[in-house]
């Protein structure tokens, strides 16, 4: 297990990771994810030693790695610890065998044990084949199941991803990241996950933890998460609608502007999530009741396959998504109406 109690680490006077607490069972998958700056790779990076704290504390199964008010923090290379970096840094005029086998040698394995171990990981990884072949010469694909094998190869206690699907071509990404999840299901140490995929968040993690600005936003599974998103990062990423405002009754007062009905009451402070499937857009104003009606402007229009998203510029502005038929009729500029139904606004305590 990983526990982590009030870390904090700054640049200047900027806190990139202010009072940050994390506990991760063995066996555990945890997704760290946010946007730009939030401090995710700063957080691997001191789990892993590579960056010094400036609070807090972290036990890894009960050894302290680092406890900044007794002055312990435990080198690099002395903890049960790997990382896969998101360029890989694969040694380039090594074969793939022999940065396998690197780790193990630096902890004390023969050289003839290091490389028998490390062909036994690259068979594992059904890359056998290219144990001699040169980091350089692998491919993308190749290198990212290279990296993984050297990282677990050491037997660590608790296996750091930073982005590892990131240096890999869309096309082959699915199967690596199915590949990756069959390969860890038998290492029994902890797994933190760091990216910005929501497809990788929901295929590989069962715990998702969302920074910004070096704090924790947001905490739970990944579908509990996007479920209920507490930020405007959380609503993109699960690609929903969110407002902030104040409840009162059936009505909700948006802190940007406008009002909406709401089906089910609350009153204070609320999130509200409206899903661009339950936004119609007509070209005029429609009857009936209860009902929330709105006009705006089309200000973009983005096709995603069979679908296209429409965001409308209005008080509140709002993403509609539609058919890709239905999407053909409208024009970036135009004026329409917005319409939509009180049962589909979901309403949480903010």
């Amino acid at each position: 297990m990983i526990q982590a109690r009030k870390l904090g680490r700054t640049y200047g006077e900027k806190h990139v990771i202010r009072d940050l607490d994390l506990e991760v069972a063995r066996c555990g998958f945890l997704l760290l994810t946010g946007p730009n700056g939030s401090g995710k790779t700063t957080l691997l990076h001191a789990l892993a030693g590579l960056v010094p704290l400036d609070a807090g504390q972290t036990r890894l199964d009960g050894l302290v790695l680092d406890d900044v008010a007794a002055g312990v923090c435990v080198p690099t290379e002395h903890r049960p610890v790997a990382v896969v970096f998101q360029d890989l840094l694969l040694f380039p005029h090594l074969s793939a065998l022999e940065n396998v086998a690197f780790g193990l040698r630096c902890r004390g394995r023969s050289a003839r044990d290091a490389r028998q171990a490390a062909q036994a990981w690259l068979d594992r990884m059904e890359l056998g084949a290219f144990a001699h072949a040169r980091a350089t010469t692998l491919s993308g694909g190749q290198a990212q199941r290279v990296a993984l094998a050297r990282a677990l190869a050491i037997e660590p206690k608790l296996l750091l991803l930073d982005e590892p699907l990131a240096a890999v071509d869309v096309q082959v990404r699915a199967q690596l990241r199915r590949d990756m999840r069959q390969h860890l299901t038998t290492f029994d140490g902890v797994r933190l996950l760091v990216t910005h995929d929501p497809v990788e968040a929901f295929a590989l993690a069962d715990r998702v933890i969302v920074l910004e600005e070096g704090s924790v936003v947001q905490a739970g599974t990944p579908a509990a998460v996007t479920a209920r998103p507490r930020s405007r990062w959380v609503a993109n990423l699960a690609g929903v609608n969110l407002f902030r405002g104040r409840a009162a009754g059936g009505r909700v007062a948006l802190d940007g502007g406008g009002e909406l009905v709401v089906a089910e009451p609350l009153t204070g402070d609320v999130f509200v999530a409206v899903h661009p499937r339950a936004v119609t857009l007509l070209r005029a104003k429609p009857d009936g009741s209860p009902r929330n009606v709105w006009q705006g402007r089309i200000d973009e229009i983005d096709p995603e396959g069979a679908v296209a998203r429409i965001r409308v510029t209005a008080t509140p502005a709002i993403v509609a998504e539609v058919t890709a038929a239905s999407a053909d009729t409208f024009a970036v500029g135009e004026r329409v109406w917005v319409s939509v139904k009180a049962t589909e606004v979901t309403l949480y305590p903010a």
